[in-house]
């Protein structure tokens, strides 16, 4: 058996830590004297500490890292769902990194030259487009920002059943209306919608009429700056917006393997001042 300081030592964790994974329940030692406190821990306990060690260089947080603790006493499978999830996540990592490193690249370039790493924005093109009336049927809710996967998936799947069971015939692509006044951390009121031939309960007039409109291909990374210029252009063209922005999604991100073939429209309704 061994003292805290004894196993801190071999495990080069320190005693604080020990007693943090004691007190959440991550590793508890063996044994602890009710009269001094002393924690003592068995040999066999080491290779768990290797373990845990091995998981935080994966990136698991302490929570999940008990998961898999838990998903190696209950079985193979369940561990090895964990590791695959990490490994996908920290490809998407990677991925992103390559990303940032080739713009850092366009952009050192850029300066180089004697340009603004800003200029990209007057390449985004903005124009002037009628959005025809449609009828929508959709589901409006406020939404935090890392819930929007999730609830495009769940609403979505919800209206595209309700489309089936009325047989109610598409009449264009998904759409999303951001209708919050500003972002906040509550979330964003948020009505996600698909485009319909018949007018039926649950369904609305969407009546936009003149808007701003921009087509993105790429990831949707880029959408911010697109609200951005688009919000410059109307002011130095002397429109004001009259209703809630909107993104129309040419193709669907589920079906589409490459980020680089997705289109999204994004519209922002406006009016001259």
């Amino acid at each position: 058996m061994l003292t805290i300081g004894e196993f801190s030592k071999i495990c080069r964790v320190s005693a604080k830590t020990l007693r943090y994974y004691d007190e959440i329940g991550l590793l508890r030692p063996v044994r602890t004297d009710s009269a001094t406190g002393y924690r003592y821990y068995d040999i066999e306990q080491l290779e768990t500490m290797l373990f845990i060690e091995r998981l935080k260089s994966y990136s698991f947080s302490l929570e999940e890292i008990r998961a898999v603790i838990n998903a190696e006493n209950c079985g193979e499978d369940k561990m090895c769902l964990a590791f695959m999830r990490k490994k996908d996540e920290i490809r998407k990592q990677l991925e992103d990194c390559s990303r940032i490193l080739a713009q850092l690249d366009e952009d050192i370039s850029t300066i180089k030259q004697g340009g603004s790493v800003m200029d990209y924005l007057r390449d985004i093109d903005v124009r002037l487009a009628e959005f025809p009336e449609k009828y929508i049927l959709s589901v409006r809710k406020t939404v935090q920002e890392d819930r929007f996967p999730d609830e495009y998936a769940a609403c979505y799947g919800k209206l595209f059943r309700r489309i089936a069971a009325d047989r109610l015939t598409v009449s264009g692509a998904p759409m999303v209306l951001f209708h919050s006044s500003e972002f906040t951390p509550a979330g964003l009121d948020t009505e996600f919608a698909v485009p319909v031939r018949e007018y039926a309960t649950g369904t609305r007039d969407l009546r936009p009429g003149l808007c701003l409109k921009t087509v993105v291909h790429g990831d949707y990374s880029a959408l911010p700056s697109v609200y951005a210029r688009q919000a410059e252009w109307a002011e130095n063209e002397g429109y004001q917006c009259t209703g809630a922005l909107f993104e129309v999604y040419v193709t669907d991100p589920s079906q589409t393997a490459d980020e680089n073939d997705l289109v999204t429209e994004v519209y922002l309704p406006v009016k001259k001042k």
